[in-house]
């Protein structure tokens, strides 16, 4: 099994966990609230870039209070935060490119819940605890946003 240093799962988990969770989020609200395939690439675009960045800078500055880690480990994280909430982000904006947008926000919905079993089965695997309890957790979070956001989206629709 290949080993992957703590400060790379950190930057990894939570920019692929933070970059599922807002582009899903994004993509539900904007959908149900402008039915725009160009707004939505747009919008995933935006959230690759400045959330990405957001994110890094977030872990960065969490990492330095921390006086156990140094300076290549702080960076470590920072990095990978930004590579994996940014790839994660864009592969939302294939779905939209190849089927129409009702079904693109299904795929893409799939794909985001695919994406967090797999990653919250590791997790759990990684801690020795039970996979269900922790998949099911991330999980529910996770409809939760989609619902949230959706119901979002529509009443943003009623303004227009």
């Amino acid at each position: 099994m290949v080993k992957i240093k703590q400060s790379f799962k950190t930057g990894l988990g939570f920019g692929l966990m933070s970059g599922i969770i807002t582009t899903l989020g994004l993509m539900v609200g904007l959908h149900s609230g402008t039915h725009s395939r160009t707004v939505l690439i747009g919008g995933i675009l935006v959230i690759a870039v400045a959330d990405a960045f957001s994110d890094a800078l977030g872990i960065h500055v969490s990492e330095e209070s921390d006086r156990e880690r140094s300076q290549r480990e702080i960076w470590e994280s920072t990095i990978s935060t930004f590579f994996s909430k940014f790839i994660i982000a864009l592969t939302f904006i294939i779905p939209i490119l190849f089927f129409v947008l009702p079904v693109a926000i299904i795929v893409g919905i799939l794909w985001g819940l695919f994406l967090i079993g797999v990653f919250s089965f590791y997790i759990a695997e990684q801690k020795r605890e039970k996979p269900y309890t922790i998949v099911l957790e991330h999980l529910t979070i996770a409809i939760l946003v989609i619902v949230i956001t959706h119901y979002v989206g529509v009443c943003l629709a009623t303004f227009s």
